[in-house]
């Protein structure tokens, strides 16, 4: 059967293929940006967050192309136009999507010419990059992890009833206009992102424990150990994100990084900044941040 696709939009990006995952075959949509710009300092890949796309980021990946980096992204396997119909939407099993972002960076890095390759992931993704660098660490240059958190510590506060359950759970503190005020003080980004069918899906009940299922290894101090100690680790995180616990929860991410040995763990928290930082309102200063964060690592 034909892979779906929704309908073209004017977000349609130049250069679009697909990647064969070699966990189990499925065809993983990636999408590109920058691939022939002259001398480039390195190549991005991104790793979206759950109940989005990779398409989202083309405002962040043209700010990269224009520093000089090639950007590569995917729609993980349930997600954008890596499901095979509408209705398989939030459906994935996450250790194979873990494995993918593996795969696919690997790939790039295979074909990079010697290119510094970094990860900027984000929120689901930055849980699955969290996965995969206590493996594969030699794969980067450098993390950088968006909108993420010690997932551990809030799949036990979950367990005890004392966090969210679906993403709308997590607008509680904020204006009710749309439920998805928790991502950005920015309200037209808010709503692209409610008029998008491709995001904010109503999760199944699969969605949750596939994220949680591999949780506990996350904060295994001999699982830690395992990565590569020189490399560089961003933290970037609004502190009026859910995930952030006011940023107590990222500082928390950050010591356990250093605890294992690593010696580069920056942690940039921006004040009031919400879930989402690429589409905030402060989102040019975050991404200039994070253009001189990989400038003094490429």
């Amino acid at each position: 059967m034909a892979a779906w696709r929704p309908p073209p939009t004017e977000t349609d990006l130049p250069t679009s293929t697909t990647f064969a995952s070699p966990s189990d075959g499925t065809a993983i949509a990636t999408y590109g940006w920058g691939e022939n710009i002259a001398n480039p300092r390195g190549i991005v890949q991104i790793a979206h967050g759950l109940a989005e796309h990779g398409r989202r980021y083309d405002r962040f990946a043209r700010a990269l192309v224009e520093a000089g980096y090639v950007v590569r992204a995917v729609d993980h396997r349930g997600h954008g136009r890596s499901v095979s119909s509408a209705d398989r939407l939030g459906y994935f099993d996450f250790s194979a999507l873990v494995a993918d972002v593996a795969a696919f960076g690997a790939s790039l890095r295979d074909a990079s010419k010697g290119l510094p390759l970094f990860l900027v992931a984000h929120s689901m993704g930055s849980f699955a990059a969290q996965t995969v660098i206590l493996d594969r660490s030699d794969l980067y240059a450098g993390v950088v992890l968006s909108g993420s958190t010690v997932i551990d510590v809030l799949a036990a506060e979950l367990a005890k009833g004392q966090g969210p359950v679906g993403l709308e759970a997590f607008n509680a503190g904020f204006e009710h206009r749309t439920g998805y005020e928790w991502l950005s003080r920015d309200a037209a980004e808010v709503d692209a992102y409610v008029a998008d069918p491709l995001c904010g899906f109503e999760l199944p009940d699969t969605a949750v424990p596939q994220l949680f299922a591999g949780a506990p290894r996350l904060g295994d101090p001999s699982a830690l150990a395992a990565i590569r100690k020189d490399l560089p680790l961003l933290i970037a995180s609004g502190s009026a994100d859910p995930l952030a616990g006011g940023g107590q929860l990222i500082q928390l991410l950050a010591q356990r990084y250093r605890d294992a040995g690593l010696r580069d763990v920056t942690v940039n928290l921006y004040p009031d900044a919400r879930h989402e930082i690429f589409n905030e309102t402060n989102r040019g200063a975050i991404t200039a941040d994070v253009v001189r964060w990989l400038h003094s690592h490429s």
